[in-house]
């Protein structure tokens, strides 16, 4: 219904902020990261948003990118996941990380956040899987990584380090990295590397 909002910082609390535009304060739910992204108090704001409506209120959720707003919507589809969920889970977790955890099946990833038990990390994954692919968060060479449309020496460097104990979501993006022709052992050395810096 309301798409972005642009205005004037009035307040900012523990997980929202209040954006005035044209002399309507509205308020936005936000996850953590916004606030290291927006400016202070008293500064102007571009925000992606999305209006759940409940028989009792009417939320506003808030978002610095269109990547955010995809993953707060692609997660709230998931049954068992409200939009103070999927909150916790873009506060832990960039777009892009999201989208890596769902398309290799880690859904461990997703039991670290607040309020989400393995059964509903599992649907996320089970759920979402299918409709990863088409969305433009990520960069496709990572989810080809993860998903198996690369070499056979990278699709075994992936299971090496998996078998070190990164996660399928971790090896993938640091094979996907990697450009040229090597050998198994040169990517999995190249990749170590690429993670010890991170």
């Amino acid at each position: 219904m309301i798409h972005c909002l642009e205005g004037l910082i009035v307040a900012k609390g523990i997980d929202d902020i209040v954006l005035s535009c044209s002399g309507v304060g509205f308020r936005l739910y936000c996850p953590t990261g916004t606030y290291a992204e927006i400016g202070p108090v008293g500064s102007s704001a571009f925000m992606y948003t999305h209006m759940v409506v409940r028989e009792d209120a009417f939320e506003l959720y808030g978002f610095v990118s269109e990547e955010e707003q995809q993953c707060f919507r692609l997660l709230i589809g998931v049954s068992g996941v409200g939009p103070r969920i999927a909150i916790a889970v873009l506060s832990l977790y960039s777009p892009k990380q999201i989208i890596l955890a769902i398309a290799s099946g880690d859904h461990k990833a997703f039991t670290a956040c607040s309020g989400i038990g393995s059964k509903i990390a599992q649907r996320i994954v089970l759920e979402l899987k299918d409709k990863v692919g088409s969305l433009e968060i990520g960069g496709s060479d990572v989810i080809q990584a993860i998903t198996g449309d690369i070499s056979n020496s990278k699709q075994e460097a992936i299971t090496a380090l998996v078998s070190l104990g990164f996660t399928t979501s971790e090896a993938g993006a640091a094979i996907a990295k990697l450009t040229g022709d090597a050998s198994t052992e040169e990517l999995v050395s190249l990749a170590l590397k690429s993670l010890a810096r991170n």
